[in-house]
């Protein structure tokens, strides 16, 4: 092959090569749509859990004992509180004395041995000042309501309901046999039981019920002369332990006497009560007014000692915060709700000093 077609192969072949790739076509390239650009993540922080006020005061947060002290009717209330109070994780002793009203403030302001005291009638003047003396300005907080009950044994088939002035007569030896009531009832002597002078039972019975028949000078109640007259009684049987009076009484039909509502509700079956004015003690006449011989039940302390002493405080909250829940079943009655605001704003007080 010459020299000359060689070349023009060559050429040709070039030319063929380079039509080729013009010819072909081009690559598809994909459209990338642009990204939208996402807004920052902002972690917001986590607040802190509120710490709760109340903390400090719940029976498992508190140590140390507590001692209460006073009212033989206020005694199964607190027993029962306290029970309560150790089962929600308290760890520490409640001692509860039953010594009677009079005898648990002599222990609170005189002694100065007790943290709390336990009373069925309202702190005397002259109580407020002996804790004075020592040191201590009591405050007051209104638990419950008691409808004193007037019992006779549950073989009394003749005594139904009795007045204020029968009752006063009959607890001073004025009446001493049972005729002298009513000529159709028996013969029989009239056998008295009562709690002793250190018990707010005897003072509110006295208040209520004797002292009206003794008046003084000016023409009111006089406490002192009833006072000595119901404890003149010859023949009757005092005692500052209920169950002693419990027991006296359902020994004998032709006995009667008075404690605090829940005893009568322990001992329903061998006690009956007596309705007093014509109207027996329940709820529903004690809320109304009716029963004439209803009262308020209170515990005492300080702010000092609630605030040395943070168990006894608890302890107290615990009490106002659920006593609705068991006052009945012990065998007493809420007290209104206005009182039970009352002692809530002065444990708060107390213990924001």
């Amino acid at each position: 092959m010459s020299k000359i077609v060689r070349s023009l192969m060559f050429v040709m072949t070039a030319m063929s090569l380079l039509l080729a790739a013009c010819g072909a076509p081009a690559a598809e390239t994909q459209a990338v749509e642009p990204t939208a650009t996402e807004a920052p993540i902002v972690i917001e922080p986590t607040a802190a859990p509120t710490e709760d006020p109340m903390a400090m005061y719940a029976p498992d947060a508190v140590t140390g004992d507590i001692i209460t002290a006073g009212s033989s009717t206020v005694f199964p209330l607190s027993e029962r509180m306290a029970e309560l109070f150790q089962q929600e994780g308290y760890t520490g002793n409640v001692t509860v004395d039953s010594i009677g009203s009079g005898a648990g403030f002599e222990r609170f302001c005189v002694a100065g041995e007790s943290d709390i005291a336990n009373a069925s009638r309202a702190i005397k003047d002259s109580e407020k000042e002996a804790c004075a003396a020592i040191g201590r300005a009591p405050n007051e907080f209104r638990v419950g309501t008691d409808a004193l009950t007037v019992v006779v044994s549950a073989e009394n088939d003749f005594v139904t309901a009795l007045t204020k002035e029968q009752l006063g007569k009959i607890f001073t030896g004025q009446i001493t046999k049972w005729n002298e009531v009513d000529a159709a009832f028996p013969a029989e002597t009239i056998l008295v039981y009562g709690p002793g002078a250190d018990s707010g039972t005897f003072d509110f019975f006295n208040e209520a019920v004797v002292a009206p028949l003794y008046l003084n000078a000016d023409g009111k109640a006089d406490t002192a002369a009833g006072e000595e007259a119901l404890l003149g009684l010859e023949g009757a049987q005092f005692s500052e332990d209920d169950n002693v009076l419990v027991q006296g009484v359902e020994g004998s039909p032709y006995a009667i006497g008075y404690f605090g509502f829940a005893y009568f509700s322990e001992n329903s079956g061998a006690l009956k009560a007596v309705a007093v004015e014509g109207v027996e003690p329940n709820q529903s006449t004690v809320d109304d007014g009716t029963y004439p011989i209803s009262r308020p039940l209170f515990i005492y302390t300080t702010a000092k000692i609630m605030q040395e002493k943070p168990q006894v405080a608890a302890f107290i909250y615990f009490y106002l915060s659920n006593v609705n829940d068991n006052i009945v079943d012990v065998g007493y009655f809420p007290a209104p709700a206005a009182d039970m605001d009352g002692a809530m704003e002065a444990w708060m007080s107390a213990t924001s000093k």
